[in-house]
């Protein structure tokens, strides 16, 4: 196989990745290289199904394919992942910092409610004993 340089295009994978069988199809092909027949009858719909998902996965880099003779075997390559989790990146920023805030937001609102209850029940106490 010859070494050539590819660039990956993200908009391809979004893509690839937006049908639920093709996430299933990359998700068998975490555990290795699987022939085509296997794949397909791993899934309840047609083997002609399963080659057009297997062609869309394969346009968007998302798996190799390797042919020997008449039989066809997918392997994943996670690099076209990588440009996916750096878009991904930027919110898992966003929602980690906005989560520590809704964390730090309750527990201040949970430390004034103690000390609400705390001064509620002195000045019961104080009440009794006069």
């Amino acid at each position: 196989m010859r070494h050539r340089s590819v660039t990956y295009s993200s908009e391809a994978a979004f893509s690839a990745l937006a049908d639920p069988t093709r996430r299933a199809v990359l998700d068998l092909l975490r555990a290795g290289t699987r022939p085509a027949g296997e794949i397909a009858r791993a899934f309840p719909v047609s083997r002609p199904a399963i080659s057009k998902h297997l062609r869309i996965l394969r346009r968007a880099h998302l798996v190799e394919e390797r042919r020997e003779g008449r039989h066809r075997t997918y392997q994943l390559n996670p690099e076209p992942l990588k440009a996916v989790d750096s878009w991904l990146g930027q919110y898992r920023t966003f929602w980690t910092a906005s989560l520590a805030n809704l964390k730090a937001f309750v527990e201040t609102e949970y430390e004034k409610e103690q000390t609400g209850e705390r001064e509620q029940r002195e000045k019961e106490k104080s009440r009794e004993k006069k």
